[in-house]
């Protein structure tokens, strides 16, 4: 499986590199005033959909822009066709796809393809976790001052009143320093393969998260909610490794 998803997800990033260079503001809508969807979105979904279905067609597939299949099966893929819509139509390279396979609700692999960096992030339950086939894992930082971390802001563009900013205030400061890239599963993937130290934010889906997420856990690296338990994405989610969790929750209470 692993196999077929790493093929599947580089032939969805040539799609996508080949598309963002013929963009034009037409292909461009708005799911809100902030929040943005291309044709290239729903071409690239549209196109993982099929292919999974000739393979695998009694499995159940959940797309961020056609929502989720019911076949009853005790497999689902999990579908971001571009993780960091803003970027791509930016003509800026920090977009991803992001695909991730559950079985019985838990996440058996998953990849993240960055097509402009040409880096392939992926993971397979006990098979190791790989950057264009070379092991990662999570940074060894154990002080907050030492760190480099990341953080997006999909609350500002759904306008909701609670939002990161308070966060982002509190935490910075005890930072070396701060990176925003615009895609969650590329900020995870960086954790995974110690670029960062550690990622947060809030409103985001499982779409988003569900790849970048289990590929972190197996890099070594601890994935939670603002609290500290396991009901990510809903109540937040934090990425970081065993010795600086505990910190960045203090900033949470």
């Amino acid at each position: 499986m692993i196999a077929f998803l790493k093929d599947l997800i580089k032939q969805a990033g040539n799609i996508c590199r080949k598309e963002q260079k013929l963009l034009r503001p037409s292909d461009v809508n708005f799911k809100n005033k902030k929040d943005l969807v291309t044709i290239t979105d729903k071409k690239v979904e549209d196109f993982i959909i099929k292919n999974i279905r000739a393979t695998y067609p009694s499995h159940d597939i959940f797309g961020e822009e056609t929502g989720r299949t019911h076949f009853f099966s005790d497999y689902l893929w999990i579908i971001d066709p571009i993780d960091g819509t803003t970027s791509f139509v930016h003509q800026q390279p920090f977009y991803s796809i992001s695909i991730a396979v559950q079985y019985h609700g838990q996440t058996i692999c998953g990849a993240v393809y960055a097509p402009n960096l040409d880096e392939l992030f992926y993971a397979s339950k006990d098979s190791g976790v790989f950057l264009n086939d070379h092991p990662i894992c999570v940074s060894k930082a154990d002080k907050l001052i030492n760190c480099v971390m990341a953080t997006g802001f999909a609350c500002l563009r759904a306008d909701l009143p609670t939002n990161n900013l308070f966060y982002f205030n509190k935490i910075v400061p005890k930072l070396r320093d701060i990176r925003r890239y615009g895609s969650a599963a590329i900020d995870l993937c960086y954790v995974a393969c110690g670029r960062l130290d550690g990622f947060w934010e809030m409103n985001l889906n499982i779409y988003d998260i569900a790849a970048g997420a289990f590929i972190v856990e197996q890099a070594g690296g601890i994935v939670c909610d603002f609290r500290g338990g396991f009901n990510f994405p809903e109540q937040g989610i934090i990425a970081t490794n065993k010795y600086l969790q505990k910190k960045l929750l203090e900033n949470f209470k």
